[in-house]
């Protein structure tokens, strides 16, 4: 489980394609200061599991379902991403829960700077649309965002100059595709709702 508080900008250092797979080897410093094997990280939101870890740089296996069904698939070396370590129990939930299981990808419509902030739109797909409420919360590339209004196929989150520093979105740019991740307990919630 993580949180959606970016922890570190890190930096695609390569894939190595296995045919069904890639190997994703991933900078970054703080995320892997105290990572052992096994251990899980969210990259842009999608939680993987380090199968190495050595001089500030850990490693991922990435199946084929997680690279058609996100956009690590379009990932290249140098590319920034946005790194998460697990929680702990002593943790603090500074975001809310997230789990790192995208549920599809949306892409950059629009940027709409302000002196103090910036709202982008982001397209959302149809089935994911029943999630999202007015001031709820959602991941996008692993970062926990407040909901500023929902539309028929979009919404917008409001961003503020410490998210865009120091996370990918400060940089993406319309066209450009984004990890999302609802909130989980709405599914619960809908789940509960329908029995």
């Amino acid at each position: 489980m993580f949180t959606g508080i970016v922890e570190e900008l890190g930096s695609v250092v390569a894939l190595e394609d296995q045919g069904d797979a890639v190997r994703l080897t991933v900078r970054g410093p703080v995320v892997t200061g105290d990572a052992g094997l096994g251990d899980s990280i969210s990259v842009n939101g999608c939680c993987l599991t380090v199968v190495s870890n050595e001089d500030g740089a850990f490693t991922a296996d990435v199946m084929r379902e997680t690279l058609d069904k996100t956009s690590l698939g379009a990932l290249e070396p140098g590319a920034r991403v946005n790194l998460e370590r697990a929680v702990t129990p002593a943790t603090r939930l500074g975001g809310h829960i997230v789990q790192g299981h995208v549920d599809g990808t949306g892409t950059v419509m629009s940027r709409t700077p302000s002196e103090h902030w910036e709202v982008v739109e982001v397209s959302l797909p149809a089935d994911l649309e029943r999630y999202l409420v007015p001031k709820g919360s959602i991941t996008v590339d692993g970062i926990s965002l407040t909901v500023v209004e929902v539309r028929a196929e979009s919404f917008t989150v409001s961003l503020i100059p410490e998210t865009l520093a120091r996370t990918t979105l400060g940089a993406r740019q319309p066209g450009e595709t984004v990890n999302l991740e609802v909130d989980v307990i709405a599914k619960y919630v809908e789940k509960m709702v329908r029995q």
